[in-house]
């Protein structure tokens, strides 16, 4: 358990007149409590109420594993299979008076399951991943270790990954290497399925396919993170495979000079819509403003996703411990996308970047 964040998030419930909230499985309750349980479809959550205090309601079949991660001490309702969960909902409703609360609830939670919890519980139930989002906003000394080693990790894949990659072998073979080596260098595992985009399925930002054979004269972008206890890294680099047409060399510049702009730009007191329009900016004076299809970046931690988002009418001041990526990039229907991301976090009042490995433009 994380008693300084119970506490914290107990605060933001009153500043905020909500009686209490429901965090379902999801990196929420990881940042809370250290818990990953597995989403399957039976109930599992944490209630913390206002006043600080809080219990979980777990399967019977995941309490051994629940009480090795969170202790003894915590006040727990376990229900069998047999039973069903209401009936432990009911007891745990009337021991800490729920009923009639203001209640926010985590997007953990499932739809179904929120409407047998309505059944139960009489209360205004709100939408709660804003309220946990901006509690994990601001990074403690702790965390911004983990994620300085996550991205460490990946950088050292990169390096690896540019001696292994050459025409021939497929998107898939790519992929599959990126967690071997992931693994290898120490992270638990992935922080999201790989993107590796051969050729023109570059162009598509979250192209999810992997049976393309990468060939000469190709571009293959690589959107790549790992996991280091419980934090994430995001980078994504460009390489090309022999010498780039004098097309590919331009947009690559004007990509490179849009994610430099931007990161340094980034200091405290600055808002997200300023970073995203100095990226924005030089993709437009360069006329590729049309194919910046997507945000600048997005803040990251125990998620890959997360506050804040650096996009345009976000007016979210930049402040100390904020960690988000810079992802500038130019996608061309047909032809081909490129990439550069960085994950930079607001450290002593200016802009550390994370991800170390070149951004020069790297030919096979």
């Amino acid at each position: 358990m994380k008693p300084e964040r119970i506490s914290k998030l107990a605060d933001s419930l009153k500043e905020q007149n909500i009686g209490a909230v429901l965090v379902g499985p999801s990196p929420d309750l990881e940042y809370l409590t250290g818990l990953t349980p597995s989403q399957d479809e039976r109930f599992k959550g944490l209630f913390v109420l206002s006043d600080g205090s809080f219990f979980y309601i777990t399967p019977s079949l995941y309490l051994e594993e629940t009480q090795k991660c969170i202790g003894h001490d915590v006040k727990l309702y376990v229900w069998y299979d047999e039973e069903g969960f209401l009936g432990v909902l009911k007891q745990a409703s009337e021991d800490f008076k729920l009923q009639g609360l203001r209640i926010a609830v985590s997007d953990g939670i499932s739809a179904v399951h929120l409407l047998d919890i309505q059944k139960t519980i009489d209360g205004d139930f709100v939408k709660g991943n804003i309220l946990l989002g901006e509690l994990r906003m601001i990074k403690d000394a702790e965390e911004l270790d983990n994620l300085r080693k996550a991205s460490a990790i990946i950088d050292d894949v990169v390096k690896d990954l540019f001696e292994f990659i050459r025409p021939g072998i497929r998107e898939r073979d790519i992929k599959k290497k990126i967690e071997e080596l992931c693994l290898e260098k120490g992270a638990s595992g992935l922080s999201f399925d790989p993107i590796v985009a051969s050729g023109p399925n570059s162009s598509m930002p979250h192209y999810n396919g992997d049976s393309r054979i990468i060939e000469k004269r190709d571009i293959v972008l690589l959107d790549l993170g790992c996991k280091y206890n419980g934090y994430c890294s995001d980078t994504t680099r460009t390489f090309f495979i022999g010498e780039p047409s004098e097309k590919e060399k331009s947009v690559y510049a004007a990509v490179l000079e849009a994610n430099l702009a931007a990161e340094a730009f980034i200091r405290e007191g600055v808002t997200c819509e300023e970073v995203d329009k100095m990226a924005r900016d030089v993709l437009k004076n360069a006329g590729l403003d049309k194919y910046f299809i997507t945000r600048t970046g997005h803040g990251i931690g125990v998620n890959i996703h997360e506050y804040p988002n650096i996009v345009a009418n976000n007016k979210q001041i930049l402040q100390n411990g904020m960690v988000f990526s810079i992802e500038p990039s130019v996608c061309i229907p047909g032809e081909f996308g490129i990439r550069i991301e960085d994950i930079v976090v607001v450290n002593e009042g200016k802009a550390e970047i994370l991800n170390k490995f070149t951004k020069e433009m790297l030919v096979i």
